[in-house]
């Protein structure tokens, strides 16, 4: 949905002006809100331009090795996101570990928490400490 600036050339006055689509703004016929002038220039502030999303299928193990080093945990976490998408044999722990990486989750705290998920043991199972008497 269109928003655009402009500059009132009576007044001086800068504003912006939005519109549901962009036949709304072809009929529109804008006036300054101060002064009420039709007598307006539009400005050109800044442009939005989303960057193309990486191909992280493509790379070899040597370019996939430089996105782990360098700790860019969001890269890391679209990098598992592409290779490893929503395949459930990769388990839950992949998945969470891809979605805290893709939220900013430091590397570092992804690992640790994954270390202790690991070191915690199952519940249900019988430990191997007990005697049987």
């Amino acid at each position: 949905m269109p928003t655009y600036d402009y500059k009132c050339r009576e007044c001086g006055n800068r504003f912006s002006l939005f519109y549901k689509s962009y036949a709304a703004y072809d009929e529109a016929q804008p006036t300054c809100p101060n002064c009420e002038s039709g007598a307006l220039s539009r400005l050109i502030t800044s442009v939005a331009i989303q960057s193309p999303t990486r191909d992280y299928t493509g790379m070899s193990s040597g370019e996939m090795l430089s996105v782990f080093e360098s700790g860019d945990s969001r890269q890391v976490g679209e990098m598992f996101q592409q290779i490893g998408g929503t395949d459930p044999r990769l388990g839950k722990d992949y998945h969470d570990a891809t979605e805290s990486l893709l939220k900013g989750d430091s590397m570092d705290s992804v690992e640790k928490s994954l270390s202790e998920k690991q070191d915690k043991p199952k519940s249900g199972k019988k430990s191997d400490s007990t005697d049987a008497t």
